[in-house]
């Protein structure tokens, strides 16, 4: 049943942020290999929440047009990406049953937010290699 399956959401500008690999010079393209790099993750979850996972990267900003590929679905904030995230959280918090939903980020006040919301965080390393 889809609504068993968890929920994760990646913050696309934190992930992206976290390793100082020039991502600054092409915003788009640095999401684009997030999200190709999350593809195996749909299907064998992540550490603690196994597979298959529903997985949503929230981009913003420059990568606003990184289109979805299968496996992972793709929210273009309108505008902050914080928001938006805080929004799919408390979305599947308040499913019912609530939803599981796992939030890949390292932003402290987003963490706190979602989790107000029941959703549980991760690491940008959990997604990274």
């Amino acid at each position: 049943m889809l609504s068993e399956r968890t929920l994760v959401i990646v913050d696309a500008a934190n992930v992206v942020g976290s390793v100082p690999d020039g991502w600054w010079r092409d915003r788009r393209g640095a999401a684009e290999r997030l999200r190709d790099s999350l593809v195996p993750c749909a299907a064998d979850g992540l550490p603690g929440h196994p597979g298959p996972v529903d997985l949503v990267l929230v981009v913003e900003g420059r990568a606003r047009d990184v289109a979805p590929v299968p496996g992972v679905r793709v929210e273009a904030a309108a505008g902050s990406g914080d928001d938006l995230i805080t929004e799919l959280a408390a979305g599947a918090g308040s499913a019912v049953p609530p939803r599981p939903c796992v939030v890949v980020t390292a932003d402290r006040e987003l963490r706190r937010r979602v989790e107000a919301h029941g959703a549980r965080c991760a690491g940008p390393r959990t997604v990274r290699p």
